[in-house]
């Protein structure tokens, strides 16, 4: 595992998705953007897109209007009923109307092809800035919630998989899964062992009052450097634990 210094750890890179049937376009934007510390997945149509986007947290789509088979509109339909993911479009210049109809679809920004790929670095990281969003606990609980991110990790909520600083994927039981989620919906506040469990079972988990140091102890072992000397998860003596970690909340 990734050695931590005493400064937090940076957030997971944000992840890209561009839908687009140009294979020069994509493998462009793959080591344009890639350069620019994102992560990137590059696709050609629709099924592919929801493919990513069930099996990874997207943090931004870049979409073709122009696709073969189901077109770009139609895409930013399903996925804005889906989920709340930013959307540029990407756009020829004779297309005002459907640009216009992309964005009553609820699409965050547009370019114009042809583009260079720095307007479009400068577009992607603007509408990040404006979605991006650290939900109260309450939002939290909610079903819109898609992930966590802290000191490097990435908790995909929809697979139920912590993703490691270094790309490992690391499979969860329920409760570890319950518990992680607890913390992540209160980072930086002292939880009781009845909090804990309260929150747990908030999240249909098996996890019982005696054995929250068990389940802790566990979790431990899968997130840090050395689980006899946490630093992220952190015992308060006499009152509980604290998860010692700023956390990003993806909706």
């Amino acid at each position: 595992m990734p050695d931590q210094d005493d400064d937090p750890a940076p957030d997971a890179l944000p992840h890209i998705l561009v839908v687009d049937d140009d294979p020069a376009l994509r493998d462009l934007l793959l080591g344009y953007l890639a350069e620019s510390d994102m992560r990137v997945s590059a696709v050609e149509g629709g099924r592919a897109m929801f493919q990513v986007i069930d099996d990874e947290v997207v943090d931004l789509v870049v979409l073709d209007l122009r696709l073969p088979g189901e077109d770009g509109l139609s895409l930013a339909r399903r996925l804005r009923e889906r989920a709340a993911i930013p959307v540029i479009l990407l756009t020829g210049r004779a297309e005002e109307a459907d640009r216009v109809m992309g964005l009553e679809l609820g699409a965050d920004d547009y370019v114009t092809k042809p583009f260079s790929p720095r307007e479009l670095l400068a577009r992607i990281r603007a509408v990040l800035r404006r979605t991006h969003q650290r939900p109260a606990l309450e939002e939290v609980r909610s079903d819109k919630r898609r992930a966590f991110r802290f000191a490097g990790w990435e908790f995909n909520l929809r697979t139920r998989r912590l993703i490691a600083p270094d790309g490992r994927k690391l499979d969860l039981t329920n409760n570890e899964y319950s518990l992680l989620v607890a913390f992540c919906s209160a980072p930086q506040r002292v939880l009781s062992r009845d909090q804990l469990l309260d929150l747990s079972r908030l999240h249909n988990a098996e996890v019982y009052d005696r054995a929250i140091d068990v389940q802790v102890l566990r979790l431990r072992r899968k997130i840090e450097i050395d689980h006899a000397k946490p630093r992220l998860i952190v015992t308060e003596r006499g009152a509980g634990y604290r998860f010692n970690v700023a956390v990003e909340t993806l909706v």
